[in-house]
């Protein structure tokens, strides 16, 4: 929990309503985030993958009741990713047992459509027995400023959080770097740029190594 532990890797954006804003932050945001709320994977079906917003101290929980989602000026949440797979290789070893075990009471190797039936329900009771990775990623918004911070490391995993927030709450997210707040306060791109001190430039342009450094 970096918002709560002091962590300091988070990406900051600011986000604009898509349509009217809300005259109601709470409700819109609380409804927002219900509607996006992480769904365990269905172990019956053949997904590997879920992802969904919950509550930032209670990763089990997406009821985002007012005691739990809002602190002072800030919404705090999270942003919870299982992934379950069958190691390929725990997979290959337990379809090794079923086929010596087929060909021993058979008295020949099974054929290809009994292997493939066999993997399928190998597979399910596997994941039947699998333990869920789970990821939960810290989201920070200023309710005051329409600024968000999103506590997380992975470029990849910063996009489909923006991706998940603007489709559940039909904002826009903005990055804030260096070139978007230039770009909004009106600063032309090229005075952006390196100045001549920070890239040495003041230095003759005859100069060698020795006479920049001094001679060894």
């Amino acid at each position: 929990m970096p918002v709560l532990r002091g962590a300091v890797t988070f990406s900051r954006f600011r986000t604009e309503p898509a349509k009217d804003a809300p005259s109601d932050v709470k409700r819109w945001l609380t409804k927002g985030l219900k509607s996006h709320a992480f769904e365990p994977i269905d172990r019956r079906s053949e997904e590997e993958r879920a992802a969904g917003f919950v509550e930032l101290e209670n990763p089990e929980s997406s009821e985002f009741a007012t005691g739990n989602l809002f602190y002072g000026e800030y919404a705090l949440f999270g942003f919870r990713i299982d992934t379950l797979k069958v190691p390929a290789s725990m997979m290959k070893s337990e379809l090794d047992k079923w086929s010596a075990a087929f060909g021993k009471e058979n008295g020949r190797p099974p054929a290809r459509a009994e292997k493939n039936k066999q993997r399928a329900e190998l597979k399910q009771l596997l994941r039947q027995r699998a333990v869920p990775r789970t990821s939960v990623l810290d989201v920070t918004w200023n309710l005051k400023t329409q600024t968000v911070q999103i506590w997380a490391a992975s470029r990849k995993t910063v996009d489909e959080i923006c991706v998940a927030l603007e489709g559940a709450l039909a904002v826009k997210v903005i990055g804030i770097t260096p070139a978007s707040m230039a770009q909004r306060a009106g600063i032309d791109e090229k005075a952006l740029g390196p100045t001549a001190e920070l890239i040495g430039m003041d230095l003759p342009a005859t100069a060698s190594v020795e006479d920049a450094h001094g001679e060894a």
